[in-house]
């Protein structure tokens, strides 16, 4: 996406700017004077008088298209998103009982698999890729692997587990993002790493979560959690109707903590956007790049526009 702000690598040529306001004068003072002191228009003679808007319409695409051309002229520069080069992204899932609730149809956990593989296609494809999952324990459940579909089919995999230990997800997730492969060209240049974390629950087995994001804090990983579910979830166990509400407090110190962000889900929309809201935070960085083409072509836009116009006049000659 290009941000609204334009800087121009040759700004002296917008100086020619100065013919569109010109051209435009030299028009109307042409069109006053083509009155007869009756005001007969005597354009009149060639063209209908129906046809007067196509010619303001025409003159008005070619004011536009030489303006847009210009413009490119002057070799506009604009803030895009651009791809990082490489990068390691670990996505931790938790897979506790309580994500078989089914305030999120079908399933929070089936809602999340979809979404998260969905998530994997979103990243640049220079992108290693881990998968861990975590409950009681956590586990690395693929190793960093630019492998789109083996990625796919971990998440597939994954079952419930009981319990919840977010601190241990994060622990894996830091291990996991030592085994990235090393870059060929740099290989002692170690790739950035960032952490998705997903859960619905609060931390009740192993170690705490906040010394787990500050240990990532400490080794410069990002840790962007995302609270899944609705207050209103709940889970059957026993026999006995159990709630599953998000803690937003556990999660919202967790990003905090490490430099990530915290985002929300109540529903598998609300999910799918938040990935791709990650996507573009962990994949893409914005740098100063020339957007010349982009204006050409809104200014041969405007030429054919103009050029259909005139030739919509010219059937009507006489």
């Amino acid at each position: 996406m290009v941000a609204m702000a334009l800087s121009f690598m040759s700004s002296q040529r917008l100086w020619w700017l100065l013919l569109v306001p010109v051209i435009a004068l030299a028009y109307t003072g042409l069109s006053l004077r083509l009155r007869n002191p009756t005001g007969v228009r005597r354009l009149t003679r060639l063209l209908p008088v129906e046809s007067a808007w196509k010619r303001h319409f025409s003159v008005i695409a070619s004011l536009l298209s030489l303006a847009a051309l210009v413009l490119a002229y002057a070799q506009p520069a604009a803030m895009v998103d651009v791809p990082k080069d490489r990068a390691t992204v670990v996505i931790a899932i938790d897979v506790s009982v309580s994500m078989s609730a089914t305030d999120v149809a079908p399933s929070r956990i089936e809602a999340e698999k979809a979404a998260a593989s969905s998530f994997v296609d979103l990243l640049p494809a220079s992108f290693n890729l881990a998968v861990v999952s975590f409950a009681a324990t956590a586990n690395i459940v693929m190793a960093p692997s630019t492998d789109r579909g083996a990625a796919k089919r971990a998440i597939d995999s994954l079952q419930l587990q009981p319990s919840t230990a977010i601190g241990e997800g994060i622990y894996t997730s830091l291990q996991a993002l030592k085994l990235a492969p090393p870059d060929p060209q740099n290989p002692d240049d170690p790739a950035p790493g960032a952490i998705v974390l997903l859960s619905d629950g609060s931390t009740n087995s192993g170690r705490s979560s906040a010394g787990a994001a500050q240990l990532a804090a400490d080794q410069g990983v990002p840790v962007y959690t995302i609270a899944y579910g609705t207050d209103n979830g709940y889970i059957i166990e026993n026999g006995q109707r159990q709630r599953v509400p998000v803690n937003h407090a556990e999660l919202s110190n967790i990003a905090k903590t490490s430099g990530g962000k915290k985002f929300s889900a109540s529903s598998a929309s609300d999910l799918s956007a938040v990935y791709q809201t990650i996507a573009q935070d962990v994949g893409y960085v914005q740098e100063l790049s020339e957007i010349t083409e982009r204006l050409a072509g809104v200014a041969l836009l405007f030429a054919i526009v103009a050029g259909l116009g005139v030739v919509s006049l010219a059937s009507r000659w006489p």
